[in-house]
C-alpha cells in the first residue's frame, strides 16, 4: 500500500526525445507513482516511452492527458478536433466520431486515461475558463452530450473524466490563478449535477473534481477538491464508485485557500480523492502523504481504497493497450467536422474564385504575458500565420493588408478562453481595433476564433462568422469556408 501511487505528476516533453526524457520520467516511478499527466510529445514517443516505463517498472503505469479536442491537442501525429460547444450543434454522428477518434489514438499512444468531457454548463457569460470547452448552457441537452461522448470514448477503451465536479460553469473566477466562489443557492446547482449523474449512468470510470468553493454544498467554504461534504455528494448521492481525481494541484486556488501543496494533498485525499494531479513537488507530496499515514492523519483503510481504484483504473487501459497498432490520422474527417461546425451569425458567405485577392488582418486579444514557467494547460498559442497559409493552399492570393488592391476584407480575430486571461470577453482595444477595420471596410468578414456570444461586442460588423477556437484545425475550416465557392 504505497501512497506513492496516488500521485500523477507532469510529462512535459516539448522538443526532448525518450532519451532525454527518461531519467526524469524514471526517478517519478522509482518513488512509485501511479502515473504521469502528459502534455505535448508524439504517438510514436510516447509509446516507446510506455513500454519503457513498464519493463522498467516492472508494473503497469496510467497516463493521462487533457484531450478535450482530440488526442492533437497534446501529441504529434494525433487528430486535432473542434471544442465542445462546436461539437454540440453536429449530429450525433459526429460527436461520436470525435470521441472515437480522441480514444483511438490515446490508446495507440499508451495513453488511458483521457481528461475529458468538461460536464460543466455553459451558463455565466463572464466565465473566464469555460466557455466552448462545454458543450453548452442545457441542462438536458449537456447531460445526453456527456453520456454520448462518454460512452463512444470508452468503448474504444480508455477511461474518460467527467470534469469539474459539482460543476466550474457559474464561476467567474479562474482556478489557475485564484479560488473561485460559487454563491448559487443549492436549488441552483442542483441542474449542474445532471450531466454528471449522466455521466455516472454512462458508466464514467473517473470524476474530477473542482477547486472551487460551493458554500451552498460546504459551508466551509472548502474547495472541492478537498471536501469531504461534496465527495460524499459524489459518492452516496449519485452513486459513483469510480475513481475521483483532483484538479491540477500547480493552480493557485489551491494556496489561495491558505494550504500548502503538501498539506492540501493529504486534505483531498483525506476527503475522498483517489489521485492527486499535477503538483509541483511530487516527492514533497509523496513524503507529505507517508508522514500523514504514519501519524494517523490518513487511515490505512482510505489509501488502500485508492490505491485500489488507481490499479483497477491502469489494468482497464492496459488490456487495450497490448495489442493496439498506431492509427491512420483522420485529418481529412476532422477538417470535415469543423467546417460543418461553423457558424454563420451575419450577413452571407463571401463569392469567391480561383486567384481570388484577400486583404487579411488579424487582430489578436489573446496576445497577453504569459505565466511563468508552467503555466496553465493549454497556454501555448497556436501559430497565427495559418489562416493565410490555408487560403493560399485553396488558390487564394493574400495581399498586404495596407494595399489598396481590389480584394475581399477579411479580419481574423482570435480571442479564446485561456487560463491566463482572467477574463472571457475581448478587451476595449480588441473592440475598438475592430471597429476601425468595419469602418475602413464596412463589408469585411469577420472570422470569430472565439465563443459566439463575443459577436455581441462587435453589432457593428455585417458579416461574421464563428470558428470557435484558434486551433489550427479550425483556421483550415475558415479558410475551407472563405473559398467555398472556388472550389466548386
Amino acid at each position: 500500500m504505497n501512497p506513492a501511487r496516488l500521485i500523477f505528476p507532469a510529462l512535459r516533453w516539448g522538443e526532448r526525445s525518450p532519451d532525454e526524457i527518461w531519467p526524469e520520467v524514471r526517478r517519478r516511478v522509482d518513488l512509485g507513482v501511479g502515473g504521469f499527466v502528459v502534455f505535448g510529445g508524439s504517438i510514436s514517443r510516447m509509446r516507446e516511452l510506455s513500454t519503457r516505463v513498464r519493463e522498467h517498472a516492472g508494473r503497469p503505469l496510467l497516463f493521462a492527458s487533457d484531450l478535450e479536442r482530440g488526442a492533437g491537442q497534446q501529441l504529434d501525429e494525433a487528430t486535432p478536433l473542434p471544442p465542445a460547444a462546436a461539437l454540440a450543434g453536429m449530429t450525433d454522428n459526429g460527436l461520436l466520431e470525435a470521441a472515437r477518434i480522441t480514444a483511438q489514438e490515446a490508446v495507440s499512444a499508451g495513453i488511458g486515461w483521457v481528461l475529458a468531457p468538461v460536464a460543466d454548463l455553459d451558463v455565466e457569460s463572464a466565465n473566464p475558463i469555460v466557455g466552448t470547452r462545454s458543450f453548452g448552457a442545457g441542462a438536458t441537452a449537456v447531460s445526453d452530450l456527456v453520456r454520448a461522448w462518454v460512452l463512444a470514448a470508452q468503448g474504444e477503451g480508455v477511461s474518460a473524466c467527467a470534469k469539474h465536479f459539482p460543476g466550474h460553469g457559474r464561476t467567474t473566477a479562474d482556478s489557475h490563478s485564484e479560488l473561485p466562489v460559487v454563491r448559487a443557492e443549492a436549488e441552483v446547482l442542483e441542474a449542474d449535477l445532471a450531466p454528471f449523474r449522466s455521466a455516472i449512468e454512462a458508466g464514467v470510470r473517473s470524476v474530477m473534481m473542482a477547486h472551487v468553493s460551493y458554500p451552498a454544498f460546504d459551508p466551509t467554504g472548502t474547495p472541492a477538491s478537498l471536501s469531504p461534504r461534496i465527495i460524499e455528494l459524489l459518492r452516496k448521492r449519485l452513486g459513483f464508485d469510480g475513481l475521483v481525481a483532483t484538479d491540477a494541484f500547480i493552480m493557485e486556488a489551491v494556496s489561495a485557500w491558505g494550504r500548502t501543496e503538501e498539506v492540501a494533498a493529504v486534505a483531498a485525499v483525506r476527503a475522498g480523492c483517489d489521485v492527486v494531479l499535477y503538483p509541483s513537488s511530487p516527492d514533497d507530496t509523496v513524503a507529505a502523504l507517508n508522514e500523514a499515514l504514519r501519524s494517523g492523519e490518513l487511515e490505512p483503510q482510505r489509501v488502500a481504497e485508492a490505491v485500489y481504484r488507481v490499479a483497477e483504473a491502469t489494468a482497464l487501459s492496459e488490456l487495450w493497450q497490448d495489442d493496439c497498432g498506431v492509427p491512420s490520422s483522420s485529418y481529412e474527417r476532422a477538417l470535415e467536422l469543423a467546417v460543418d461546425s461553423l457558424r454563420l451569425m451575419r450577413g452571407a458567405p463571401p463569392q469567391t474564385r480561383s486567384g481570388q485577392r484577400i486583404r487579411l488582418r488579424i487582430i489578436d486579444d489573446d496576445v497577453v504575458a504569459l505565466p511563468p514557467s508552467v503555466g496553465a494547460p493549454g497556454s501555448v498559442l497556436s501559430g497565427r500565420g495559418r489562416l493565410a497559409q490555408a487560403l493560399e493552399h485553396r488558390k487564394a492570393k493574400v495581399v498586404d493588408p495596407l494595399s489598396a488592391e481590389y480584394a475581399l476584407d477579411v479580419a481574423a480575430v482570435f480571442s479564446e478562453v485561456k487560463g491566463w486571461k482572467g477574463r472571457s470577453h475581448m478587451a476595449e482595444d480588441t473592440v475598438e481595433k475592430v471597429r476601425r477595420v468595419i469602418e475602413e471596410a464596412p463589408d469585411t468578414m469577420l472570422v470569430l476564433f472565439g465563443h459566439p456570444r463575443l459577436a455581441d461586442q462587435v453589432p457593428f460588423a455585417a458579416n461574421v462568422v464563428c470558428a470557435w477556437c484558434g486551433d489550427s484545425l479550425m483556421q483550415d475550416a475558415a479558410a475551407e469556408f472563405l473559398m467555398a465557392d472556388a472550389s466548386r
